[in-house]
């Protein structure tokens, strides 16, 4: 079996793509996501206040988030390639 390893650059922006898509199915926040991926608090804390550097935007009510935008990332692509960024990142 052969074990690839992935560039930082490409894992984190699956991870901001990946929790991105947790949003949308009410994995919404902190605590559901870190329980979802088994991410540490603070990579789920930095990888929400990263989201926006892909031009995906997010609103926070009271540490709950919501998708306003994809902006530029395709949400066709990203339900059709989800178990790929789940791979890569090594996600449940």
């Amino acid at each position: 079996m052969k074990i690839m390893s992935h560039s930082k650059t490409k894992t984190s922006f699956y991870r901001r793509i990946y929790v991105t898509w947790l949003i949308t199915r009410g994995i919404n926040t902190v605590p559901k996501i870190i329980t979802a991926t088994g991410m540490p608090r603070r990579t789920a804390q930095d990888t929400l206040e990263a989201i926006h550097e892909l031009g995906i935007e997010l609103q926070n009510t009271g540490g709950s988030y919501q998708l306003l935008s994809w902006g530029a990332v395709n949400p066709h692509w990203v339900e059709a390639n989800i178990n790929q960024l789940k791979d890569v990142l090594a996600y449940p």
